[in-house]
């Protein structure tokens, strides 16, 4: 294979971007590599894009929306870019001129339109480009790293550049769901420059993070080319969390090589790892010695964790329910999908009959189409299918009621890059109305997009009803559906470590805001809730603890899963419900 150990001297160009799916690792290299810059001497600006960002939890202290200092470390500045006080500052530039020249009412109109989850990205994504093109702020810094959101939403903000600058140039009407066109026309210079900015490999570098796992590697794969699609070839490959066995642990055996296994997907990849740490990347003196060969420490005493139980507790619980709905959400690359799955699989051993669907855009569920049966039933919301299904609804309900230049003013407001978030958001609710009638088991999306979704169930449906949506009543009932725990049963799967449950405990925040109170949190993928015996991994296992005390602090009821190999993940024996 085509690789080498992961070296500081790597990240010496202006912009640097750090992206990849959910939970391998993005902020804390990311973290690591500008603490190593700033240790060199440099001025190093970290910017977190992540509606869901964890730098706070990295280095320890609250990151605001202003550049600030972090201390200990001289010359390194961080910046969290908020993606709803970012669109409140955008709605209000847009808005703000036309309050005293139009009527109460087409404001209200204006404010109405900007108040769905697609004005938050753009707003977001309009200071993202502020930062990468204003000259004024970026002579200040030597290196610019950019910690990005998951690998979906990131890819959306990499493209709305071009997205923005074609539909501005093409629009006649001045119309969009983010109002005004004069929000975004001014800026159509900004984000030709920013596209610049992020094809220039002289100055910037788009480092895909992965981790040793087959989604993982594959998500990689596929940013690589739809980056490349986009003209942005420069692109580095890290794999961090190598692992290396040294005993004959059969669990420590079976990982080693999964991860050989995964990584023959990046054979023909260029590609520095970084190894696995024994412990979780938290604090300067960790994120100081990320980069270097650590000794490794001797391993402790530590007992198998039985406090809390398995996955057949909840399970137990869903076979009370003939219909209704049960939602996994988490950070990305917890396990929703996998803890989504092996859930149906075992309500549908038992003789229940079961759909099975995510909304993740990053979610592969064709692993498990082997558990497909006559109880079992599996289907994927792909954004783009609903998109193109959204526009044809749409049109072909106003197409006997409108006249061609309204249908044509139609056509051009479902060609902007707002409408797929509409589309998705649809779909999601005539999922939750399917459990009417049915069970459902819904993986949905990492959380942030989730966390949009759910918050603009309310302008959505006003949307929806403004565009005469076929699906506005499914919409209408979504939230009392959601809020109605006799309806929807919700798991948060977290993993035993810092950043997943931080971030678990602030998306149950988040849910309690909107009336809905998590039934389960999920632990997933323990090695303190395994037999294991290799030093590596019973030093993992002991810096779990803390983590799972904190879990069954917050939770109503938990579920600690044991680490399990590929094979067990992807249920090749759920059929008989065994393994649960």
């Amino acid at each position: 294979m085509n690789h080498r150990q992961l070296e500081p001297s790597d990240f010496h160009h202006t912009y640097m971007f750090f992206t990849g799916k959910g939970g391998v690792g993005k902020t804390s290299t990311a973290s690591a590599a500008a603490v190593a810059l700033a240790d060199e001497g440099k001025q190093v600006l970290l910017v977190s894009t992540d509606p869901a960002s964890n730098l706070q939890d990295v280095f320890g202290l609250e990151v605001g929306s202003d550049p600030a200092e972090v201390p200990d470390v001289p010359g390194l500045f961080t910046v969290n870019l908020d993606p709803e006080e970012a669109a409140g500052r955008y709605r209000e530039r847009v808005v703000g001129p036309y309050r005293q020249l139009l009527p109460a009412s087409a404001v209200a109109s204006m404010e109405e339109q900007m108040a769905g989850a697609c004005t938050v990205e753009v707003a977001a994504f309009d200071e993202f480009t502020q930062l990468l093109t204003d000259d004024s702020l970026t002579s200040q810094y030597d290196h610019i790293l950019f910690d990005t959101a998951p690998t979906g939403h990131t890819l959306r903000l990499l493209q709305l550049p071009q997205a923005w600058s074609t539909f501005l140039e093409e629009n006649e009407h001045g119309a969009s769901c983010l109002g005004p066109v004069s929000g975004l026309a001014s800026k159509k210079e900004q984000y030709d420059h920013a596209l610049g900015a992020l094809q220039d490999g002289a100055k910037t570098m788009l480092f895909l993070v992965t981790r040793p796992e087959q989604a993982a590697a594959r998500e990689a794969f596929r940013a690589g080319r739809e980056l490349d699609t986009l003209g942005i070839r420069n692109q580095q490959v890290i794999v961090n969390g190598l692992f290396q066995a040294s005993s004959e642990d059969p669990l420590a055996q079976a990982w080693q090589k999964e991860q050989e296994e995964a990584l023959e997907l990046l054979a023909d990849t260029a590609f520095s790892y970084i190894k696995l740490a024994p412990w979780n990347v938290t604090g300067l003196e960790a994120l100081r010695a990320f980069f270097q060969d650590q000794e490794q420490p001797p391993a402790p005493e530590i007992e198998k964790s039985t406090a809390a139980g398995g996955l057949q507790d909840m399970v137990d619980v869903l076979q009370t329910r003939e219909r209704g709905l049960f939602m996994t959400m988490g950070k990305g690359g917890v396990g929703k999908t996998a803890v989504a799955a092996e859930t149906a699989a075992a309500l549908a051993a038992s003789g229940k009959q079961v759909h099975l669907t995510t909304t993740d855009p990053a979610a592969d569920l064709s692993q498990f189409e082997a558990l497909q049966s006559e109880n079992l039933r599996i289907s994927v919301v792909d954004p783009q299918e609903a998109f193109e299904t959204y526009k044809e609804k749409v049109l072909r309900e106003a197409e006997g009621s409108l006249e061609e230049s309204e249908l044509a003013f139609m056509r051009e407001e479902l060609d902007s890059p707002c409408t797929e978030e509409i589309a998705v958001f649809q779909a999601f609710a005539a999922l939750a109305e399917e459990a009417e009638d049915e069970l459902t088991i819904l993986d949905t999306a990492p959380t942030g997009h989730t966390l949009l979704l759910l918050d603009a169930a309310d302008s959505y449906h006003r949307e929806l009803l403004r565009r005469h949506s076929p699906q506005a009543d499914a919409v209408e009932k979504l939230l009392p559906r959601l809020r109605d725990p006799a309806y929807t049963m919700t798991a948060v799967v977290t993993l035993p470590e810092a950043t997943p449950v931080e971030e678990a405990a602030r998306l149950q925040q988040d849910l309690h805001r909107a009336g809905m109170y998590p039934a389960w949190w999920v632990v997933n993928q323990s090695f303190s809730k395994a037999a294991v015996t290799d030093p590596m991994l019973v030093l993992r296992a002991a810096a779990e603890q803390p983590w799972i005390e904190r879990v069954t602090a917050l939770a109503a009821n938990v579920v600690v899963e044991p680490w399990k190999t590929a094979d067990r993940r992807t249920l090749s024996q759920a059929g008989s419900g065994a393994g649960l």
